[in-house]
């Protein structure tokens, strides 16, 4: 950071701190490639995840529960396909900001805003996907005894536990993007105070 000094009335020495622009494009740098490497993660994490097994089921009482093949896979469940969908636009966007941004550095302040306004939409849409898929995710880990789901993770804990790293990552990436809307918006403020 580049600090500059002055005198007030009084004579006392203040310094003002004044973010450097190389600093502010390297961080916009850093947390667009972040962003873009977790959301590709998230995407594939959960795109890949499938368990198949055979589960055990009780047709009536009185006899042995039947081993039924049954498979666990993302496709199967809207929100979770809504969430696949969602990081790889994510993941898309990042790369076509990242280049967009350094080409720019500042220069037109319309594809700074526009940029922007789509940090904004991508981050809205990834908190929305990972608040769909922990949703599915919770009743599939817990069940709910009161609609009678049963929960599945102890069944499929591989698949599972897939879920649950691509929503954790995917979380992640959805931070970063509100970081890059709350730097742009600081600095947006900075630039309107001189």
């Amino acid at each position: 950071m580049e600090t500059e000094s002055y005198t007030n009335g009084g004579g006392v020495a203040k310094e003002i701190g004044i973010a450097n622009k190389q600093t502010i494009r390297g961080n916009d740098f850093v947390l667009r490639f972040l962003a873009f490497v977790l959301t590709l993660v998230a995407a594939i994490v959960l795109g890949v995840s499938k368990q198949n097994e055979l589960v055990p089921v009780q047709l009536v009482p009185t006899l042995p529960p039947i081993n039924v093949p049954a498979s666990a896979k993302w496709s199967h469940m809207s929100a979770f396909v809504y969430f696949v969908i969602v990081n790889a636009i994510a993941c898309a966007y990042a790369v076509i900001s990242l280049v967009l941004s350094l080409a720019n550095r500042g220069k037109a302040k319309c594809l700074s805003l526009t940029i922007i306004l789509f940090d904004l939409i991508m981050m809205a849409l990834l908190y929305s996907s990972v608040g769909a898929a922990a949703a599915v995710g919770l009743i599939g880990y817990k069940g709910n005894t009161h609609v009678r789901w049963n929960k599945v993770c102890d069944m499929f804990g591989k698949f599972c536990g897939q879920v649950a790293t691509a929503v954790a990552i995917s979380l992640v990436g959805s931070i970063l993007f509100l970081l890059l809307v709350l730097f742009a918006m600081l600095n947006l403020h900075k630039n309107s105070r001189h």
